[in-house]
């Protein structure tokens, strides 16, 4: 199958531009037959918030709000499934960092992921994700999701694997350097692609650094985004690299395991 990710520098509270970029961009993707696609962190919404209050002015509820929306009618006009990041506002009024899973006609909404692991300034704004790690069945493939920081845990990713994720999709807003490097050995220590879909530009003095990766479970970096232009990548992944977890005829890296000695 195909897959991708989007590379675009929201508007910081201005949904609808983002919404009329990120259509543009997943439309190429599609056209270059990618199945699965891949939203930065917070696509709709832009990141570096002031207050709570700017915030709630752009977070919606899902599926209910106006984000999920949109992407389920994109989702079922290109017939392809799509991870993003998005702000979530729930019934009671709570912020979460959060990411949406819809698909084509016979799927719509599919589910979320509320972000685990807050970085820096985001603990002024949003709750801690409370749903844990989530592998989602799409048919073509089986995908956990997880939203930039998680990268910095390798529990996380080790988790999504270890309940048979066999894409991790990783939308982000990257400001370190690190993960572009991190996610192939992400990749190659659970034998799982990864797809991080990194944001570009700068807000309010926080600059982000592009380089949208896809790799493969032996390392690979298959793709790999430029630092500071909208773009997309599209590659071919055969998902039957991710069912053997062995190195050797001695060694499977899930069944060598040794959990009771392992610090929890």
């Amino acid at each position: 199958m195909r897959v991708a990710y989007v590379q675009m520098e929201p508007k910081l509270l201005e949904p609808e531009k983002n919404y009329s970029k990120a259509e543009k961009l997943i439309k190429d993707a599609a056209k270059e037959g990618a199945k699965l696609v891949v939203l930065p962190e917070l696509f709709d919404t832009g990141y570096n918030f002031e207050s709570r209050d700017e915030v709630g002015s752009v977070a919606g509820q899902i599926p209910d709000g106006e984000t999920t929306e949109f992407l389920v009618e994109l989702a079922k006009d290109l017939e392809v499934f799509i991870v993003a990041g998005t702000a979530e506002k729930d019934e009671k009024g709570r912020l979460y960092n959060s990411a949406v899973i819809v698909g084509p006609i016979g799927w719509g909404y599919i589910g979320k992921y509320r972000k685990v692991h807050l970085f820096y300034r985001e603990k002024l704004f949003f709750e801690p994700g409370n749903l844990g790690f989530h592998v989602f069945n799409i048919g073509i493939a089986k995908v956990g999701v997880m939203i930039c920081f998680d990268w910095f845990f390798p529990e996380s990713a080790r988790t999504l694997a270890l309940k048979g994720a066999e894409i991790i999709a990783h939308p982000s807003n990257l400001v370190m350097p690190y993960a572009p490097r991190a996610m192939p050995i992400r990749a190659l220590e659970n034998r799982v692609y990864t797809i991080t879909a990194n944001r570009i530009g700068e807000e309010r003095g926080l600059r982000f650094i592009g380089k949208s990766t896809i790799a493969s479970p032996k390392a690979e970096v298959l793709v790999v985004g430029s630092e500071d232009k909208e773009e997309i990548g599209v590659v071919e992944i055969d998902l039957n690299l991710t069912g053997d977890k062995r190195l050797n005829e001695f060694n499977d890296i899930f069944k060598d395991r040794r959990p009771e000695f392992y610090l929890l």
